[in-house]
């Protein structure tokens, strides 16, 4: 692990204590600060500090809304209570079917606006979901020079690879729950049972650790995802960022012998940063093939349409769409292409194909159809 170096400036209104250590091992560890290293904790900062997003917070619960469970690094879903203090990060969320979030300019109270372990301050929220949890920041949590800790500290070390490429297939969709990855992870045992090493990463959305476990259980010998790049959420990155994240995940897997590499891209085409990833040249260049995961017809052939006029390789679509007979029927004519159920996804014959990088796609479609 290592950390920056850098010149400490500290403005007197910002207050310096030290922490105590059993403090740090009971308070309730998000899935976003899993990578921390806990020695490397101790002092607690407060005061007129602006945050930045990865910074490491110490908080405590105050009132319960949305999010009564804090994912924990272990994946256990911890309830909450009044009073707990929590180890979470800063960072911004943009969640349609929950929360649009910021990063607050001060260390005033604020909100848990991801299980995960996202503090933020809530800008707006869908009509059908309660206020979210408030937290009151304690402080940031610093180093023993009084820097405070952020995630990219212990993000992965770029890395070099001389080895033939693996194939790599990016899983898409419409929106939140169009049923991307349950299509990543599905695609994945059926690579798993075509007999390949197959690694997975998600490159973009909210740090948690659901889509992480569900495709390791599908097959991957090794799941990463943004948050090993020393990022909270997504939310607000750059073009370069992004494109860095993707680099170092695919790398990472890459040098540690995949064949095959599923990546996920959260949320919608509309989404600012999905969008620009996908319009990425960069991007592009490194990508096989595309699976679009829709929730119906009309999504699926404009979804298809849009991916078409930026150039990527688009080969079939599933999701939710896919568990309508009729539904399915109707993707697949809009679009011209084949729309595969979860079998099908699962299946060893179709991901040999995929592998194989020749497919005959009008074949393949009499097949599932």
């Amino acid at each position: 692990m290592t950390i920056a170096n850098h010149k400490i400036f500290r403005p007197q209104s910002v207050r310096l204590s030290s922490i105590n250590e059993n403090r740090v091992k009971t308070a309730k560890a998000a899935y976003t600060t899993r990578r921390i290293d806990r020695d490397a904790i101790y002092t607690l900062l407060d005061g007129e500090i602006k945050p930045r997003a990865g910074d490491l917070l110490l908080a405590r619960v105050e009132n319960i809304g949305h999010h009564k469970r804090i994912e924990l690094e272990t994946g256990r879903r911890a309830p909450l209570f009044p009073g707990d203090e929590v180890m979470v990060c800063y960072g911004n969320r943009y969640a349609p079917d929950q929360f649009e979030a910021e990063v607050p300019e001060d260390l005033g109270a604020c909100h848990l606006v991801a299980a995960g372990g996202i503090a933020s301050e809530c800008l707006s929220h869908h009509g059908k979901i309660s206020m979210p949890t408030q937290l009151q920041p304690l402080g940031l949590l610093g180093d023993a020079d009084g820097r405070p800790l952020n995630m990219v500290d212990w993000a992965l070390a770029p890395a070099a690879v001389d080895a033939p490429s693996p194939l790599v297939i990016a899983v898409v969709g419409t929106s939140m729950n169009a049923g991307k990855t349950t299509t990543a992870a599905y695609l994945i045992k059926g690579l798993s049972r075509a007999g390949m090493k197959v690694g997975a990463a998600k490159i973009t959305g909210t740090g948690a650790g659901g889509d992480r476990w569900l495709m390791q259980d599908a097959g991957a010998f090794e799941v990463v995802d943004f948050t090993d790049a020393g990022f909270a959420t997504t939310y607000r990155t750059s073009i370069q960022e992004l494109e860095g994240i993707q680099s170092r995940l695919m790398n990472h897997l890459h040098g540690n012998g995949a064949e095959a590499i599923v990546l996920e891209i959260a949320d919608g085409l509309f989404q600012q940063e999905t969008a620009a990833l996908l319009a990425s040249a960069r991007f592009r260049s490194n990508i096989d093939a595309v699976f679009f995961a829709a929730g119906d017809a009309m999504g699926a052939s404009g979804g298809v349409e849009w991916l078409r006029q930026h150039n990527l390789p688009v080969m079939g679509i599933s999701g939710c769409v896919s568990a309508s007979p009729l539904a399915a029927r109707e993707a697949g004519m809009a679009s011209g292409l084949p729309v595969f159920g979860l079998d099908q996804l699962a299946s060893a014959d179709i991901a040999e194909q995929i592998f194989d990088r020749d497919i005959d796609w009008t074949d393949m479609a009499a097949k599932v159809g």
